[in-house]
């Protein structure tokens, strides 16, 4: 008896039935996941839906003439850029108009306010000792008769009380804090109340005159109105980083107002290398890890070791960006190229203060020229153009499907519905989680995706045809092609994938979109092939109209061309002619 050849070994079919469960339970979930979320469509870009447009117009700083420049204007698109989609994949679109304005496009359904917060924060950030804080509110008269008064007199009492108690100092009155604001900025000091009682008797004045300046930046702070929102926008406007100022923030609940007044200031944004929230491993709360560079490491050490030795209020920095304060942490100890901000963060929290940590500093100051909606009216009609092309290729893909597989276009027509499926709701779900945006250029590599989906058919059926030309059935032939079509089909994917990404990476606004959506339909293909399109052959190949090679089948052994059935001969046929009868 011959041996048997030796050969490549028959993949096992395994069980398909699980495969398919699989992509039926996914199917199942991500549809449930899309209920229950409450969005059952895809988030729309701007394009698509509308949203709004933001014009910035870009102003020379103090002393700065020449800073309106390409230079400048090309390095605040990418920040600006960086601050909006760092929200998350929201397709916000930023470029340059003209030779200093800049357009800013929020997509309808995202963060819009929040946005526009990130991209009206476009002032240089600085880094300012805190010299003197309160409650938001102006800072009331101290009253003259204090054994009596109205209600409405002992309420400014305590609120007076409150300041105290904020400002940290045993008396805050505005001469007292008149003299805090000139010792912390090594001024002349302010006469305090009791020297200007001794002076009334006629004895010679002997207190230096206090410093005009200082005087003036503590009226302001006391007359300032931090609830009050044009109030917040003209505070310390048009101070140079050289000079003291004041400002406003949120206190650290996030609800009420606080107000400073602040000296000049040690660092600015371009010492600021890195910034990331979060998690602190011992309290398990949210913080704020900064990196600053080599220069700013420096200047940063010789601040916070002046700052550790002062006492609250006098020991905090204020994070100052466009005028207001966007966090006054305190300082405890000498730090150099690292430092974490703790305090009452929440991740969004946390992360919109290393947002700006990151992205503050602008070569320009830019301010919001026009803020206008955008209608959805013409990418309405472009969208509805992008389907009905797609519904035509996708038309004529099916028809040359049913034409040249006939049976086998069931298979395929599955398949693409299944990757339909999974698309629509993957994408769907992606819009409230890491805020995608569909847009046009999305709905495109949505339509080339449809080709990437069945060439990857069309290789498998190949494969399988070519088995079946050799003579072998259908069952063992969806066996043995399957290995070298695999093999095909990842190959291809790959470099699609791998297009896709640095597609990606490379480029902003709609061609991420593009680049993401090709991305998601091409490691989809790869998944629906795997866990249906092979699975669901091998069940049909134990139907009798696959099997049996109906001709409406598409599996034809005579349409195909095929060879006689390979058989295994028990012996060898005798030679035709005479025989030898030495060899016999």
């Amino acid at each position: 008896m011959a041996a048997p050849k030796k050969g490549r070994r028959q993949s096992a079919p395994g069980k398909p039935g699980r495969s398919l469960v699989f992509i039926l339970i996914a199917l199942v979930a991500l549809t449930g996941g899309m209920f229950l979320s409450g969005h059952t469509t895809p988030r729309l870009g701007i394009d698509l839906a509308g949203g709004t447009s933001i014009t910035l117009e870009a102003k020379n700083e103090p002393g700065q003439k020449n800073a309106i420049n390409p230079a400048n204007m090309n390095t605040a698109v990418d920040i600006i850029n960086n601050r909006v989609n760092g929200l998350g994949v929201s397709e916000a679109e930023v470029q340059t108009q003209g030779d200093k304005n800049i357009i800013v496009n929020i997509p309808k359904g995202s963060n819009e306010k929040q946005a526009r917060e990130q991209v009206g924060t476009t002032a240089q950030l600085y880094f300012r000792p805190v010299i003197t804080q309160a409650p938001g509110q102006p800072t009331p008269e101290p009253s003259t008769s204090p054994s009596s008064g109205t209600d409405k007199e002992k309420d400014k009492d305590k609120a007076t009380d409150k300041a105290t108690d904020k400002a940290g100092s045993p008396s805050s009155t505005p001469t007292s804090q008149g003299r805090a604001v000139s010792e912390a900025l090594k001024a002349d000091p302010t006469p305090s109340a009791s020297d200007k009682a001794k002076d009334k008797g006629g004895k010679k004045d002997e207190t230096p005159k206090p410093d005009p300046a200082t005087a003036k930046l503590q009226e302001q702070f006391t007359k300032l109105d931090c609830t009050d929102k044009k109030a917040r926008a003209e505070a310390g406007r048009g101070i140079k980083p050289s000079d003291p100022t004041i400002a406003c923030g949120k206190s650290p609940d996030g609800k009420t107002w606080d107000k400073f007044i602040l000296a000049p200031a040690e660092l600015n944004g371009k010492d600021v290398d890195d910034a990331k929230a979060a998690i602190n491993q011992q309290s398990g709360g949210w913080v704020v890890n900064m990196e600053f560079t080599k220069g700013g490491s420096k200047k940063f050490s010789q601040t916070t070791t002046k700052l550790s030795q002062q006492q609250p209020p006098q020991n905090q920095f204020a994070i100052v960006l466009d005028g207001e304060v966007a966090s006054a942490p305190s300082v405890r100890t000498t730090l150099s190229s690292n430092a974490e901000i703790s305090g009452s963060f929440n991740q969004e929290s946390a992360k919109d203060l290393a947002n700006i940590l990151s992205y503050g500093a602008l070569p320009l100051t830019f301010h919001e020229q026009s803020v206008t909606t955008v209608s959805p009216a013409l990418g309405g009609e472009q969208l509805k153009a992008g389907l009905i092309a797609g519904a035509i290729g996708l038309a004529l893909v099916i028809i040359y499907l049913v034409a040249y597989y006939r049976g086998l276009s069931l298979i395929a027509i599955a398949s693409l519905l299944v990757s339909a499926a999974l698309t629509y709701t993957i994408m769907t779900l992606l819009g409230p989680t890491i805020k995608f945006a569909l847009n046009l250029p999305a709905v495109c590599g949505a339509i080339v995706a449809i080709g990437i989906t069945a060439d990857s058919f069309i290789v498998f059926f190949e494969r399988v045809r070519d088995e079946i030309r050799e003579g072998r059935t259908l069952r063992p032939a969806v066996e043995r092609g399957w290995p070298r079509a695999r093999r095909t089909i990842l190959v291809s994917d790959f470099v699609s994938f791998l297009a896709a990404a640095v597609l990606f990476v490379v480029t902003v606004g709609k061609v991420q979109g593009f680049a993401f959506t090709l991305g998601l339909t091409t490691l989809l293909d790869v998944v629906v092939v795997f866990f249906f399109t092979k699975p669901l052959m091998t069940l049909m190949a134990r139907k009798k109209f696959f099997a049996s090679g109906h001709k409406w089948s598409g599996l034809d052994p005579e349409r195909l061309g095929a060879k006689p059935p390979l058989r295994r001969s028990r012996r060898t046929a005798p030679p035709a002619g005479p025989v030898d009868p030495k060899e016999a």
